[in-house]
């Protein structure tokens, strides 16, 4: 099997006899971050606070470090190979390469790898798997029932083009107890790229309302302090999957003042479009906070600097210190201009009450759609714009930053009581699970 980083098997075997619901929840991949890392992390701990005994399979090393709601863990032996989505450093394993860069051998070899872990931890009443590939693979190697969770990111950036790889996760998704996706624009995805298959129900991700909530500015910008006062140093920014180092100092500087702030969080890639971000704030009055690491840092601290764009770029943070940092913002801008399976980003900073301003597009679009139902003519506007459009985000920055006191406090309460409303972990962790059981006739 992998190695056990929570309980050992003989509490394993207790947990299973005591609650009702056995699930293995399998991710191949690290917990940390943003995307399917969190979906998996969130769904451990619903899960299991519901009284159901939840095992996560992830390649996390450190599972301790996160809230998984008392799940045990398992890290599955893949002796250091890590076929991914998008090209990253993962310390720790010796061979990472983009899976359509992989052999069909070498994926079936990671996937009987992990398989052999999920069998060991059975019976369970359910596996569910993150990623029609290599997800669906893992649930049909390993026997049991399965549901599937498609997020988008293999699809797009794996899938897509390669009718080989299309047609085997077409395969395993006809075993698949059900299909799950987070929007309308991932259902039409699977679709094209896998061709039609059933049952697939349409579950929007959730958002933990318990940790992003509004705070006062005062407050959100010294509990932001005191988080990056925790964090560990990073001499000349050396590991970028860490905060810069002195941060707290760059906070405290940069942040002084009453100018309008916006933020960016994620990955800096080019599909991210963080360069129309920053064209669009030429000449207005406003920061930007560019939060994450990737490959176009270089490239965008260079493109901020010649549009004289007040930046600041911050590294990697966690959701200890952006749940601060949105509550202190006047507006968070998603700006992609590739396909979002759901506009995640978007749904957790308008949790934290922070008007979340999202490309028109895919799931993305999904999101922006829910918060202008509940918005007011003239301010339901201002959550979206044209993919890629830099004069259409400069427009809609400026008029949120001008806004009246009270159309920009009944903005941001909006935008909270809709995530409250439609997006809560718990009830989208619940409904997933009667979905499956019902499909399963459990």
């Amino acid at each position: 099997m992998g190695e056990p980083s929570g309980s050992p098997a003989g509490l394993l075997e207790l947990r299973g006899r005591m609650c009702g619901v056995r699930i293995l929840l399998w991710h191949g991949y690290l917990l940390g971050g943003t995307g399917s890392n969190v979906y998996t992390r969130q769904l451990a701990r619903e899960w299991s606070r519901a009284g159901h005994d939840i095992t996560v399979l992830s390649q996390e090393p450190q599972p301790e470090a996160y809230d998984l709601g008392g799940s045990a863990t398992v890290r599955p032996d893949v002796g250091g190979f890590l076929p991914v989505f998008v090209l990253d450093r993962y310390e720790g394993y010796d061979d990472v390469r983009r899976l359509p860069d992989c052999t069909r051998a070498e994926l079936e070899r990671w996937v009987e790898a992990n398989a052999a872990a999920v069998r060991e931890l059975l019976p369970a009443d359910l596996v569910f798997t993150n990623h029609v590939l290599l997800g669906g693979p893992v649930g049909v190697a390993s026997g049991a029932p399965f549901a599937v969770k498609a997020h988008g990111s293999e699809l797009e950036y794996s899938m897509r083009g390669r009718p080989d790889l299309g047609a085997w996760g077409a395969e395993t998704l006809a075993e698949a107890r059900a299909t799950f996706v987070g929007s309308g624009h991932i259902r039409r995805v699977v679709e094209e790229v896998c061709g039609h298959t059933e049952p697939v129900f349409e579950v929007p991700p959730g958002v933990d309302v318990e940790l992003w909530q509004p705070e006062s500015r005062d407050a959100a910008l010294a509990e932001l302090l005191s988080e990056a006062a925790l964090d560990r140093g990073n001499p000349g920014n050396a590991e970028e999957r860490l905060p810069d180092h002195g941060n707290e100092d760059r906070f405290r500087a940069f942040l002084a003042g009453d100018q309008p702030t916006v933020v960016y969080f994620g990955k800096l890639i080019e599909q991210k479009g963080v360069d129309v971000l920053l064209r669009a704030l030429r000449g207005v009055d406003a920061r930007v906070v560019v939060v994450g690491f990737g490959p176009e840092r270089q490239a965008l601290e260079a493109l901020a600097a010649s549009t004289g764009v007040r930046a600041l770029f911050t590294g990697p943070l966690e959701h200890r210190h952006l749940r601060h940092l949105l509550a202190f913002a006047d507006a968070c801008v998603v700006p992609s201009v590739f396909p979002e399976a759901f506009g995640m980003v978007a749904a957790e900073a308008a949790a934290a009450g922070c008007p979340p301003v999202v490309s028109r597009h895919s799931g993305l679009a999904e999101v922006a759609a829910g918060l202008e139902e509940a918005l007011p003519a003239g301010l339901e506007r201002l959550v979206s714009f044209p993919t890629g459009d830099a004069g259409a985000l400069r427009e809609r920055l400026t008029t949120l930053i001008a806004l009246a006191e009270d159309d920009r406090a009944l903005l941001r309460g909006t935008v909270r009581r809709v995530v409250e409303e439609r997006w809560s972990w718990a009830g989208i962790a619940r409904r997933l699970l009667e979905l499956a059981r019902q499909e399963g006739g459990g």
